[in-house]
């Protein structure tokens, strides 16, 4: 930004509205904005988008840090997704139009607790006041760190012995409780530990509490709705989330540690993988620039010296577990999370990588895994997985589903899908995946629901219902109809409902089944399901 200074100093009083003052004050203004950068700042930053074209869509200043004498902001673009968050230097930052966060607010509310929000802008630099320079600026800063605090403080004691006000403890009911510690904060694991042991046990860093379940059980987020970016609830309150392994994240928690990607870089077999998301691997191992992972046994290693001792140790070449299905060089593991805890563990750190929508609870007795391999000469390579409860109350078959990012767009997401409803049809019921579901995972889900359900029309010659189409598939009722809706097959004709499939329908349908190489062949698949309520403790 090239300012002509010497304007300031130009000859004459404050004629027409007083232009050299006027002009002296709004360099001022723009001088402040440069220096008072700070964590909540939103402003106009500068990108490339697919197509290679310049835009500059409003972003978030989540975090600053100086690197070699050079600042460096860590930004968050405003409507778009996490994974495209990244630190950007001074040059790309739109300083005319910068929005400073809110003043934390005085009044508290109804419960107690602040209701302030000081990532939410407050006014741009042009909207400040003309009473000249020396006006007082409201300083981000401050007011955002005695938030912070006051927000640990909340979580760490007891409800009745926060402080509210002017300190007074202010009566909270008891079902209301909190337990220690925010997840917010990474576990690095103690000296001397295995890798396991860095997942805190017995709930430790699991959010606010909620009643005892029965294990197996499932429980709903009790969130103000089912809109996945909801932030608050009604109260003020955070509403606790269900207790299980993959359930959905709680936005409210959110803070600048899981909102930033910490990870640089994943070295994983021939592989090297950028991550999208926040994942809590142990803090000593976020300031590397590469982490180094077994592609077997998906244990993390802080060098290649490290990883080239291990490989001399480690004896797996497969993911751990039995073989349920091989066709060609694809061939499915199941893992119980009970019997390979540490690697469902290290597995469940690798996939949050690139999972936004779902929280780690390092709780894994609940679940199987079911990891899709492709084989070679030096063993069998992790190609993507979902995870599904032992138990399940509402009918999922599937928790978590994730394709690794050198696999994607090649057909494997569609087959891991098939596959989770082909063990659902041996199970004898209907699935549906958890929701919400990612923006990737829906557009996977839709199309492979799309594809299936035309198919089934289309192979069909007699009158089909979506109760028929619903058994034929595995594919649950609901998910069936809102697929013929998104379809727009359903059509009301002389006082019923009849779905009709136009031309252009199957033409389309014809070509997308003509990219769709990979398959599942049912006959290949070895799996014999078990009765998990008769199991005891699974």
């Amino acid at each position: 930004m090239v300012i002509n200074r010497r304007a300031v100093n130009s000859p004459g009083p404050q004629g027409r509205g007083g232009t050299s003052g006027e002009f002296s004050r709004k360099l001022c203004r723009l001088d402040m904005a440069e220096a008072e950068i700070v964590e909540g700042c939103r402003l106009p930053v500068l990108r490339k988008n697919q197509e290679n074209e310049v835009e500059w869509p409003l972003a978030e200043i989540l975090s600053v840090k100086d690197l070699s004498a050079k600042k460096l902001f860590y930004v968050h673009y405003i409507d778009f997704n996490k994974r495209l968050d990244e630190w950007v230097t001074y040059d790309r930052l739109d300083l005319k139009k910068i929005q400073f966060p809110k003043k934390e607010a005085k009044t508290p509310t109804k419960n107690g607790l602040s209701g302030s929000r000081p990532s939410s802008p407050e006014r741009e630099v042009d909207g400040f006041s003309t009473t000249g320079c020396k006006q007082e600026v409201l300083h981000p800063l401050t007011a955002s760190r005695d938030l912070e605090t006051r927000k640990i403080t909340e979580l760490i004691l007891p409800p009745a012995a926060a402080p509210a006000g002017g300190g007074k403890s202010l009566p909270v009911p008891q079902k209301r409780k909190v337990e220690v510690v925010s997840p917010a904060t990474p576990v690095p694991p103690a000296p001397e530990t295995t890798q396991a042991s860095v997942f805190p046990q017995n709930g430790a860093s699991r959010r606010p509490s909620a009643p005892a379940v029965p294990a197996g059980r499932k429980r709903k987020s009790n969130c103000l709705s089912a809109d996945e970016d909801s932030q608050d609830s009604s109260d003020g309150i955070p509403s606790a989330p269900r207790m299980t392994g993959s359930l959905v994240s709680d936005r409210s928690h959110d803070d600048i540690i899981t909102r930033m990607k910490n990870i640089e870089c994943i070295e994983l077999g021939r592989h090297r993988l950028k991550p999208w998301y926040f994942s809590p691997y142990p803090q000593e191992l976020t300031v590397l620039p590469v982490l180094y992972l077994c592609e077997f046994c998906l244990k993390y290693l802080k060098s290649l010296k490290c990883l080239q001792r291990h490989l001399t140790k480690c004896n797996l070449r497969h993911p751990p577990g039995n073989e349920i299905y091989r066709k060609g060089t694809i061939s499915f593991f199941e893992i119980d999370g009970r019997k390979n805890k540490s690697y469902s563990q290290n597995l469940c750190l690798l996939a949050k990588c690139f999972l936004d929508h779902k929280t780690l609870y390092y709780d894994t007795d609940p679940f199987l895994f079911y990891i899709m391999t492709e084989y070679d000469s030096k063993g069998f390579h992790i190609v993507g997985y979902f995870s599904k409860e032992k138990e399940s109350t509402e009918d999922y078959n599937v928790a978590c589903i994730l394709t690794l990012p050198p696999y994607q767009r090649r057909g494997y997401g569609k087959l891991l899908i098939e596959f989770s409803y082909e063990l659902s049809k041996v199970e004898g019921k209907t699935g549906t995946p958890e929701k919400p579901l990612s923006d990737l995972g829906l557009l996977s889900y839709r199309s492979y629901w799309s594809q299936t359900i035309l198919e089934i029309l289309m192979d069909l010659k007699t009158e089909t219902g979506e109760s028929e189409i619903s058994e034929i598939t595995s594919i649950k009722k609901e998910d069936v109809i809102s697929t013929l809706q998104y379809l727009n097959l359903i059509n009301y004709y002389k006082g019923q409902y009849i779905l009709t499939l136009s031309e252009d329908i199957v033409e389309g349908h014809e070509r997308a089944m003509l990219k769709r190489i990979l398959r599942i062949d049912s006959k290949c698949l070895h799996f014999t399901p078990k009765d998990w309520s008769k199991r005891g403790k699974w």
